[in-house]
């Protein structure tokens, strides 16, 4: 019997450029020159501002082309102050935002663009543009218009969310985050700079490589893989189970330093082609917003626990992920949890600071994650998730 030819469509992301191993300073005079930029809102890490000469480097290439400084914005990207970001870069009349630092000022550039594109000015304005997730794992998303001014983004972690095009952001009054998505809020260009991430706390360096595991592993088990993300996410797994260690042993490697950035950008490849992920993701999203909890650090604690709860569906490819970590014929839960532990990250959610009471909270907020409803083993409600919390407590 002839076997079923797979098929598909890829579709390559609205971004031109990545730029990897080329040192900040030309990589970014290059890049500004290339889109021709006259006023360039910069959004930035507080700790990279106030105690590095990284941003001095941004001021000094980009002289009177800078429009401002945003070194203010939250963890999980609060939405006011990514609207007080944008008021700022409306009134610079910015044409173009660069970003320098972790995920939540990643999320921030993206969602300074959605407020200028939609006249948003205040942190209620957002709630005509989020996706509402439903209990039954619909996504219903309301019309968007596209980013006024793009980004150039320069990340210092390894989360890999600058190469997507949705962006999270909480709202604090109601300690939810919330997703918002237009394939323009992508950024236009991309540098990797492994000398710019020496000044990442080494725990969040770290554990955000593992976040791009999560993003490889889970997408190697998706029920929807691509072939060009089973390739990317293999050959990710490759680089961050190498390159992690190393950088563990000796923070100043930055070829390993590289390894993990790229890595990273491999990571994602699925996130663009609509590969969706599992529990680990939509669990995490939750523990993030509603318990505070770092992204690393959540898929440090629950990917194992899923991968095991997953097994008795897609054993086939859990043996990709133990092949690609270094560890063939080991189970992928231990293989994952091993990695973890050689880093000396949290396995649990009680030393992510997770009390017992916010469990069912946790549980019942996960069941609107889209990506809890995509797991390959059916979850059932909130029962479910709550056993893989107690698992990882």
């Amino acid at each position: 019997m002839a076997q079923r030819m797979v098929q598909g469509i890829h579709r390559y992301p609205p971004m031109e450029r990545v730029v990897y191993g080329v040192e900040l300073a030309r990589a970014l005079s290059d890049e500004i020159d290339r889109l021709g930029a006259k006023a360039v809102y910069v959004l930035a890490s507080g700790t990279l501002t106030r105690e590095t000469d990284v941003i001095d480097t941004a001021r000094r290439i980009l002289g009177n082309r800078m429009a401002g400084l945003c070194a203010r914005i939250g963890a999980h990207t609060p939405r006011i102050d990514v609207v007080a970001a944008a008021n700022e870069a409306r009134a610079a009349k910015a044409d173009l935002l660069l970003t320098i630092g972790g995920g939540s000022v990643t999320d921030a550039a993206k969602m300074v663009g959605l407020c200028l594109g939609n006249d948003v000015t205040t942190p209620e304005g957002l709630d005509r543009f989020k996706a509402i997730i439903t209990a039954d794992g619909k996504t219903e998303r309301p019309p968007v218009k596209p980013p006024s001014i793009r980004s150039i983004d320069v990340p210092t972690t390894l989360s890999a969310g600058e190469f997507t095009a949705m962006a999270g952001c909480t709202d604090t009054v109601r300690h939810v985050k919330e997703s918002y998505a237009h394939p323009l809020m992508m950024p236009q260009a991309v540098i990797l700079d492994p000398a710019v991430t020496i000044h990442t706390p080494l725990w969040l360096f770290l554990s955000t490589g593992l976040r791009a595991v999560d993003h490889a592993v889970e997408d190697l088990c998706s029920i929807n893989p691509t072939p060009f993300s089973d390739g990317m996410s293999m050959h990710a797994l490759r680089l961050l189970a190498a390159g992690l260690p190393a950088v563990k042993r000796d923070p100043s490697d930055l070829a390993a330093r590289l390894d993990c950035q790229l890595g990273a950008w491999m990571s994602i490849m699925g996130s663009q082609n609509g590969v969706t992920k599992g529990a680990s993701h939509g669990i995490g999203h939750v523990l993030g917003g509603t318990a505070g909890v770092p992204h690393g650090y959540t898929s440090c604690v629950m990917l194992p626990h899923v991968l095991r709860f997953n097994a008795p569906v897609n054993a086939t490819r859990q043996a990709w992920v133990s092949e690609a970590l270094g560890w063939p014929g080991k189970p992928a839960a231990d293989a994952v949890a091993a990695l973890v532990a050689s880093l000396d990250l949290p396995q649990t959610l009680r030393e992510v600071g997770v009390t017992a009471d916010q469990l069912d909270t946790i549980a019942e907020g996960s069941m609107h994650d889209r990506w809890v409803h995509t797991n390959p083993r059916k979850i059932d409600g909130p029962a479910t998730v709550r056993m893989l919390l107690d698992a990882a407590w």
